[in-house]
């Protein structure tokens, strides 16, 4: 797998894995790109993904809970025990390797030799800043759309 900013692939792809196409292909961009990148490559303050990842974690969480009270759940355990078992690094750490996002990030040059992807949280929030960089783009259908393909919610 190649982790360079050079040399990654096609960001365009993504769409397709997701079944998602961008408005604002900035948004993808910025959901693709590490802090660490953004600084090397002397990029703005805002074109990395920590703040959507941030965003996008709370929008998982937002359309995990409601998938599972429109599911029937209406007991405030079971809604958060349901929500813990669907919403988890593990879980989306492996939704991120299924669509082999790490391929598609611009890694900073430290990163790339340290490999970060492959440990722990890393993928995972790289997948919050992509689901956050679609809920900008088309709002919580959208973002919500692309959960279900993904597999994190039930389709419906």
């Amino acid at each position: 797998m190649n982790r360079s900013g050079a040399g990654r692939r096609d960001p365009g792809a993504v769409q397709e894995r997701i079944g998602y196409t961008f408005k604002d292909r900035a948004l993808l961009e910025r959901a693709l790109t590490r802090l660490a990148y953004a600084l090397e490559a002397g990029l703005p303050q805002d074109a990395h993904m920590d703040a959507l990842a941030t965003l996008g974690d709370a929008v998982i969480n937002v359309v995990v809970v409601e998938a599972v009270v429109a599911g029937g759940a209406h007991d405030k355990g079971a809604i958060t025990n349901r929500k813990m078992n669907l919403v988890n690094m593990t879980r989306l750490r492996g939704l991120a390797e299924d669509l082999d996002l790490g391929d598609y990030v611009r890694w900073g040059k430290g990163e790339a030799a340290q490999a970060v992807w492959t440990s722990g949280r890393v993928l995972a929030e790289c997948l919050e800043a992509l689901v956050g960089a679609v809920y900008l783009d088309g709002g919580m259908d959208a973002a919500a759309g692309v959960l279900r393909r993904l597999g994190l919610t039930e389709r419906g």
